[in-house]
């Protein structure tokens, strides 16, 4: 009777749907806004195809402030999602804290050293070994340009800081803003550090806001970007306090400015407005940047799983995140190019096209730098600190000199 039950059991068992046996995947992100949650919703399909279970976990707002507070919640109680969008340094801080897991074997066997860009794959490792996945490239150091505004202006599109100045002053005398700008701590520190890749050149940039070189942040150079930035200053209008950067951009794209500085999610804005990239508006690469590429990099950090199918779960998603599928219908949505440098570009757009060509390039040159401004290049504590330097000096009198000198001492608080 007993080896009957038993063999009931499991025919019974045999027959029950795979998903009942699956890993659940649950996935802490902010990836809310319309763009982003189709890409989610495309992981999510992906995910149940290879007969896991999608438990979505997202928290909108705060550019990511409110999914960190409810993730560090989670990981002290011991109950952590299998991933979490983590970026930059925060990787190696949860890394540190011991909770993250191991995912190389997945890496090895898909050959994610020779699909990345070296500069991107450290960032995704921890003492040497994979602990998170990339999901996108975002550049930061672009100019979008309104090519109405500068025929009418009878101005040139500007490669130089001298170029740009004259632009800038040949806009303002035929009626056009010349600088779209979102007055913003964060929106401030984007255009900063433009200025100072421009001004200073990739080797500077990184042994200013990557080693945090004190001799570095307090030299000449320092104060070179900070008198170019005061000059900027004089092209952005009052209203630009508070202003949020989409706001900004429609300034552009409607005519009433002819340049901002900002990432590449400024291209869905004039997308979305029917615009064409080439013809209504140009990306090109901040004054002085065009050998060099701010990266921002979104990815998923994988924590440690107990279960064996949770586990097996999470070995999924990261070969899911990394596949050439994934990478090119996110990006399609999101505005950004691949991490992944072997996914197919035929379906993306000419600024896409480009950014591509360009972090190749940059990858190959030792162009290619982490986003400060974007968290990807120090801790958050010496971050907060620069962008509340940078933002006194966008809405205050303070001098060049004086700027350099209070950014040296923030470069020194961890």
């Amino acid at each position: 009777m007993k080896r009957k039950q038993l063999s009931a059991a499991l025919l019974a068992a045999t027959l029950l749907p795979a998903s009942v046996f699956a890993g659940e995947v649950e996935v802490l992100h902010w990836w809310t806004s319309g763009g982003e949650a189709k890409s989610v919703a495309e992981l999510k399909k992906m995910m149940t195809a290879k007969g896991d279970n999608w438990k979505d976990f997202a928290v909108a707002g705060g550019g990511g402030d409110n999914a960190m507070t409810a993730l560090k919640t989670r990981v002290v109680s011991g109950n952590p999602p299998t991933a979490a969008q983590i970026k930059g340094p925060a990787i190696q801080e949860w890394g540190a804290e011991g909770v993250l897991a191991n995912i190389d074997a997945v890496a090895k066997a898909e050959g994610w050293d020779k699909q990345l860009p070296p500069v991107v794959s450290q960032v995704m490792k921890y003492k040497g070994q994979y602990v998170a996945a990339p999901v996108n490239v975002h550049r930061v150091n672009w100019l979008w340009v309104n090519p109405d505004a500068f025929k009418k202006a009878g101005a040139k599109v500007p490669t130089t800081w001298p170029e740009f100045f004259e632009a800038a002053d040949k806009l303002q005398k035929a009626g056009i803003q010349p600088i779209a700008h979102g007055g913003q701590p964060w929106q401030d520190a984007t255009l900063f550090e433009s200025v100072a890749l421009g001004v200073g050149g990739p080797a500077y940039y990184k042994k200013a806001f990557v080693q945090l070189d004190q001799a570095t942040l307090a030299g000449p150079t320092t104060l070179k970007v900070f008198e170019t930035l005061q000059k900027v200053k004089t092209y952005i209008d009052k209203g630009a306090a508070g202003r949020d950067w989409n706001l900004a951009t429609a300034m552009v794209i409607n005519g009433k400015a002819g340049m901002q500085f900002m990432g590449d999610w400024a291209k869905g804005e004039f997308t979305a407005a029917g615009k064409k990239p080439g013809k209504d508006f140009l990306c090109v690469a901040a004054p002085g940047t065009a050998g060099s590429f701010t990266f921002n990099i979104d990815s998923l950090a994988m924590f440690k799983q107990k279960d064996p199918a949770a586990q097996k779960a999470q070995a999924d998603l990261a070969e899911t995140v990394m596949s050439k599928n994934f990478q090119e219908v996110f990006n399609l949505n999101k505005g950004s190019i691949p991490a992944r440098l072997d996914t197919p570009m035929d379906k993306f757009d000419d600024c896409a096209k480009k950014s591509k060509a360009d972090l190749t390039a940059a990858s190959k040159s030792g162009g290619l730098v982490p986003s400060f401004a974007h968290k990807m290049a120090m801790p958050s504590a010496t971050e907060g600190a620069i962008d509340d330097v940078i933002s006194q000096f966008m809405n205050s009198s303070m001098s060049p000199k004086t700027a350099t000198e209070r950014l040296a001492k923030a470069g020194k608080v961890h």
